[in-house]
């Protein structure tokens, strides 16, 4: 089964902050983590995939590009998109199909907006989703505490069907790559 790692937003901006916004919650575990699974997929011959937010410092200068303590491997796609949902024009999709991937590991930022929107748009598009459960991370909002937010999402995430295919929530300890969806079915 071809498969792909998804990195979303994992921004130097939005991830360290900056005079108008604070850090991402748990910066150094999120980065950590993500440089752990792109170890795991680079191991798993699992390409790489990075999705950029132009809305993130404007769309450029260093803030714009993939956090610098992330270890991006050379062969990686980057496809920089202009909305929430990381699949809406952006060339993801095509790629996808180009490739025939069938089963999408995701993790980044944040995990209201994009995270969700990537995991119910990949679902949609037959692709089955392994959300990693301690790889995404959010600013928070006046609601809800950062904790809840991906406490609520990985809760609501795990099962999270359209007809044949569906999204699970491992954690980075986990094979990732090996994935259980089958198990569920």
């Amino acid at each position: 089964m071809k498969q792909l790692l998804l990195i979303i937003d994992a921004q130097q901006e939005l991830i360290d902050g900056n005079h108008e916004r604070s850090s991402i919650f748990q910066k150094s575990k999120l980065i950590s983590n993500i440089n752990l699974v792109i170890e795991k997929a680079q191991k798993a011959a699992v390409p790489a995939v990075f999705i950029r937010d132009l809305d993130v410092s404007e769309g450029e200068g260093s803030g714009f590009e993939i956090h610098k303590d992330i270890h991006v491997p050379a062969k990686s796609e980057i496809f920089d998109k202009s909305a929430t949902n990381a699949f809406y024009g952006t060339g993801l999709m095509e790629y996808v199909k180009l490739q025939q991937i069938k089963h999408v590991v995701i993790m980044g930022c944040e995990t209201q907006h994009c995270i969700d929107s990537a995991v119910r748009t990949a679902t949609l598009h037959g692709l089955d989703v392994t959300l990693v459960g301690d790889g995404h991370s959010t600013l928070g909002n006046d609601i809800l505490s950062q904790e809840q937010i991906i406490k609520h999402h990985n809760d609501t995430l795990h099962g999270h069907y359209n007809v044949d295919h569906f999204s699970i929530v491992r954690n980075t300890e986990e094979d990732l790559f090996c994935p259980a969806h089958d198990s569920y079915r």
